[in-house]
């Protein structure tokens, strides 16, 4: 699943950079969503300014906490999908920041940062996370 994710978000990528020039927007459902080719030079949310190598190196170190805590928790169908997609996504972003300096982004809903598939693979990886600790701790509470 990793690999599928790196794969579909570097195509997107690709297809994008090869058909808009930066900053170009187009629309593909009118004041819903647009595709706009944006060159990400800072982390998420603006974090580390415009360091490529400081990012890639602050995503591996996130990668590397997120497969400790894979690895005390036990596969299970939901943690090994999760961990997939956050795996995908974040190799997705890595490959970028280390090929251009910036990662390609091009998803623009115009009421949230434009983003990419890698983005949106972590965001949903992190979410099944949440969900898997959310449904432990109901469980646990529930024998006590």
């Amino acid at each position: 699943m990793a690999a599928m994710v790196v794969l579909v978000d570097q195509i997107a990528k690709h297809a994008v950079a090869a058909h808009f020039l930066p900053d170009e927007s187009r629309i593909v459902v009118p004041r819903i969503l647009y595709l706009t080719y944006v060159q990400n030079h800072h982390g998420a949310f603006g974090l580390f300014g415009s360091h490529p190598l400081l990012l890639a190196a602050a995503a591996s170190a996130v990668l590397v906490v997120f497969y400790l805590w894979y690895r005390k928790e036990g596969v299970t169908l939901l943690t090994h999908a999760a961990f997939a997609l956050i795996l995908g996504g974040a190799i997705g972003n890595i490959l970028d920041r280390l090929r251009f300096g910036y990662v390609v982004d091009f998803i623009d809903f115009r009421v949230w940062p434009v983003f990419n598939v890698a983005d949106s693979a972590i965001t949903v990886g992190v979410c099944l996370l949440l969900l898997r600790m959310l449904a432990q701790d109901a469980r646990s509470s529930t024998q006590v």
